[in-house]
Formats: C-alpha cells, sequence, structure tokens
C-alpha cells in the first residue's frame, strides 16, 4: 500500500451553521463558511487536503464521523448546538481513531449559561472557542502539528 504524503482533514459543520454570513452577524460575523472554506484550502494546500460536511441531523453528523473516523488524520468538528446536547456525539467520537477538534466561532463561555457545559468537550484532543472563523485554521494548524 502507498504511503500517503497529504494528510487528510475533515472539517464537519452541525446545525445552522449552514447559515454562516446571514445568521446573528454581530456573533458569528457576515462570511459564508463556503468561501472561508476555499481559503483555507488554498493555504493549506497541498500539504492538507481538506474537505467539508454540514448537515442539521445529528444522525448524519454521527454517521460522517464513523465513514471517515478510521481514516482521516483529523477532524475539526464545530457540532454547533448539538455540543451541549449530544451524549450520541460523544460516543461516537470515543468510538473513532481520527483525533477531533471541537470548535466553536463564538466564545461560548461568554454566552448563555447552558452554553458553558460540552458534552464532548471531554472526548475531543482538545477545544478552540472564539477566534471567529480563524477557530477553524487554529484547529487545522493543531492537527497538523500533531503529525
Amino acid at each position: 500500500m502507498p504511503i500517503r504524503t497529504t494528510m487528510k482533514i475533515a472539517i464537519i459543520n452541525g446545525p445552522n451553521l449552514n447559515l454562516l454570513g446571514t445568521r446573528e452577524p454581530g456573533i458569528y460575523g457576515n462570511r459564508a463558511f463556503e468561501g472561508y472554506f476555499e481559503s483555507l484550502c488554498k493555504r493549506f494546500s497541498p500539504k492538507v487536503e481538506l474537505s467539508y460536511f454540514q448537515s442539521n441531523h445529528e444522525g448524519a453528523l454521527i454517521d460522517e464521523i464513523q465513514r471517515i473516523g478510521f481514516d482521516y488524520d483529523g477532524i475539526v468538528l464545530n457540532a454547533g448546538a448539538y455540543t451541549h446536547t449530544s451524549i450520541a456525539l460523544a460516543d461516537c467520537i470515543k468510538a473513532i481513531s481520527t483525533p477531533v477538534i471541537e470548535v466553536h466561532i463564538s466564545n461560548v463561555h461568554s454566552r448563555e449559561e447552558f452554553r458553558h457545559r460540552s458534552m464532548i468537550s471531554g472526548v475531543c484532543r482538545g477545544v478552540i472557542a472564539g477566534f471567529g472563523l480563524d477557530s477553524y485554521r487554529l484547529a487545522v494548524e493543531a492537527l497538523i502539528g500533531d503529525e
């Protein structure tokens, strides 16, 4: 089997993150994720092959994590509101071998009390929050540093 020289990292976004650029711009900014994703791909190419998946459905997120969770070099996961509620996502992350970094665009600890508790932080490699869309870049850099 040939040795792969390019790292494979997936960015997975959960519910309502398909509305980035229009959803609460005071919290999430006014840039759509697709444009930001293109700039990330250019920034890390050719060393890293980035893929992107978004779903508003918990089961679809779990299916995608399971599908890639033994073959990829890393997952950057913004689970959206499922961060605070989903034991199923936590169990999924525990079941795979690919490291996962939890990201949040906003500083969840400066927001509503219910956002202060994450069901997935304890099973992720690390957590990055509060740096806007740049949180994703920081997570990719952390995964590259794990190489």
